[in-house]
């Protein structure tokens, strides 16, 4: 039996035997098995970061639903580890930090210092998708960024929930936050935290929310210190360059092994286009030998509605879709997206500018790039993709008053049909391609809302037909408790159906009703409205489409 003091040297001696050493052009030889452990670790940091904002948020859509994620960057802002969470989100979040450092110079920033911001020019989603930052320090110097970003279910505007579906510009959207220092090394900074809560239509979960945010960042880096501790901070920094490149080279690879070529694809939004007809996202996709070129210059101009979107999140799209186009299960970071030139145009719903209306965009628009993407590629690499799915988050938020004159929100997504692949069934009530939340239990929103929920099933033959069927969507019944509620409805594939894939057919689309004293009233996919007691609002989510033709009968 080896004793304590005799297991300490044997631990020394093995991390001395792992020592780097210099390669012959002067650089570090790094030890394969520890840019592994490194790699780990920081995946390790970014899921502990998570798991804190999950079991110390206030709001159910961040405890129970999940609508957050985690990322740690390297002292540059390139992404080198994350948590499983949203791929919208994550793919955000490799551009959040160097846009951040084009306006907050680094030399600025010190050890404990915060940073909290939304504004869409500094790599960003929606304005409710409030990103905490949190430069970390070793020996002096700046080696990671640990990254929290959540979805605020308000964040003031127009209308309560911060989805106005006329926005005409982002300032009735909700509150735009620059860069602003919420916390240092002596605290939180209490004065922007009032501001915040001032702001916003439920403050005390706000506040809550952001704490735990806070201290979200400060988990991620005790982890990345430790591991600075452990390996010297030399074998850290150099580690993370060597990820970015051997994530490069596996995204080069995966580009040579595809036929090189120009595909085009497109598919459509419901609505927001002129004369209020669908939406068109287009690409053109040009493959030349171990690189990949997205152009999406050709999508729709700017819309009407709240379905436009950052070019940041057209790249995430792009990087999601171009990762399921390579087949290979690689690290997910800046290195993976060097080989990929991502070309969207000024003026259009992919790049409107700064002021445009963007809420929807984030979770509707982005979407609908990877089934163009997916449209694209079919013919080429069928085995690898699935038929059109549930694109759509089926957003109905209910926002319920309070006597003090503040609101419970409720923010719930819904779940649809898979679209089927070229050797199975798709999945049915599930979350496809850029979401990953989950959906509110029934139990959590009866004890915390007016709401009691009178139905949660599957919509029986929803999904397409075909060799392998695409899955059936969900739905879901709300009775109304309170007097009066606000709702909000953002819900695509309600007029274009997911997809078919080599033969098979469209699964059903969306649709969502509300009856109110035995009589049905229309209701839209993108509205805002005041709910009375007693109604009843369904959605039911669309079907994803089949793979194949179906067997003749």
């Amino acid at each position: 039996m080896v004793n304590g003091g005799g297991a300490a040297w044997l631990a020394g001696k093995a991390r001395r035997r792992r020592q780097p050493v210099p390669d012959a052009e002067g650089g570090m030889k790094l030890d394969p098995f520890v840019v592994e452990v490194i790699r780990h670790g920081l995946s390790a940091a970014a899921e502990e970061m998570s798991l804190v904002m999950t079991r110390s948020a206030r709001s159910p859509l961040l405890r129970e639903a999940g609508d957050l994620s985690s990322a740690i960057t390297d002292g540059r802002g390139g992404l080198v580890g994350q948590g499983r969470d949203i791929p919208i989100h994550l793919g955000a979040m490799a551009y959040t930090i160097p846009e951040l450092l084009k306006v907050v110079p680094i030399e600025t920033l010190n050890d404990g210092d915060v940073l909290i911001y939304n504004v869409g020019a500094l790599g960003g989603n929606h304005l409710n998708d409030v990103k905490v930052v949190r430069p970390v320090f070793v020996d002096g110097e700046i080696v990671a960024f640990a990254v929290s970003l959540a979805h605020w279910p308000d964040i003031g505007g127009t209308w309560p929930g911060s989805y106005f579906a006329k926005a005409i510009d982002t300032f009735q959207e909700a509150m735009r936050i620059p860069p602003v220092l919420i916390a240092t090394s002596a605290g939180v900074n209490t004065p922007i935290v009032q501001l915040l809560k001032a702001n916003v239509r439920d403050p005390e979960s706000c506040e809550g929310d952001l704490l735990a945010q806070i201290a979200a960042t400060k988990a991620g880096e005790k982890r990345i210190v430790e591991l600075c501790r452990e390996h010297g901070k030399a074998v850290f920094t150099a580690t993370q360059s060597r990820l970015h490149d051997l994530s490069e080279i596996e995204m080069r690879e995966a580009l040579r092994a595809l036929p090189d070529g120009v595909y085009e694809g497109e598919d459509y939004l419901d609505d927001g286009s002129e004369n209020n007809a669908p939406a068109r996202i287009h690409v053109k996709i040009t493959i030349r030998g171990d690189e990949a070129t997205f152009d999406l210059s050709g999508s729709c101009d700017r819309v009407s509605n709240f379905c436009n979107t950052t070019p940041f999140m057209a790249r995430s799209a792009v990087a999601y879709a171009a990762r399921i186009m390579s087949g290979r299960d690689m690290n997910q970071n800046a290195g993976a997206l060097r080989p990929l030139t991502i070309i969207t145009r000024p003026g259009s719903i992919l790049e409107p500018g700064w002021m445009a209306s963007v809420a929807a965009g984030n979770h509707e628009t982005s979407m609908r790039i990877v089934d163009a993407i997916f449209r694209a590629m079919q013919d080429t690499i069928p085995e690898r993709l699935s038929a059109g799915g549930a694109t759509t988050a089926g957003v109905l938020f209910f926002a319920e008053p309070r006597q003090n004159g503040s609101w419970k929100m409720l923010y719930e997504v819904h779940g649809g049909g898979e679209g089927a692949r070229h050797n199975r069934a798709g999945m049915s009530a599930t979350r496809v391609h850029l979401s990953n939340t989950s959906n509110t239990p029934v139990e959590v929103i009866e004890a915390n809302y007016a709401i009691r929920l009178e139905q949660q099933a599957i919509r029986r033959q929803s999904g397409g037909a075909g060799a392998h069927p695409g899955g059936d969507g969900s739905v879901r019944t709300y009775r109304i408790l309170a007097p009066s509620m606000h709702l909000t409805t953002c819900i695509e594939r309600m007029v274009i159906a997911p997809w078919g894939m080599q033969g098979g057919e469209s699964g059903k689309a969306c649709r969502i009703s509300l009856v109110r004293h035995g009589a049905n009233v229309a209701i839209d996919g993108k509205s805002n409205l005041v709910l009375q007691q007693d109604d009843l609002v369904t959605i039911e989510m669309c079907g994803g489409g089949g793979y194949g033709a179906a067997a003749a009968e």
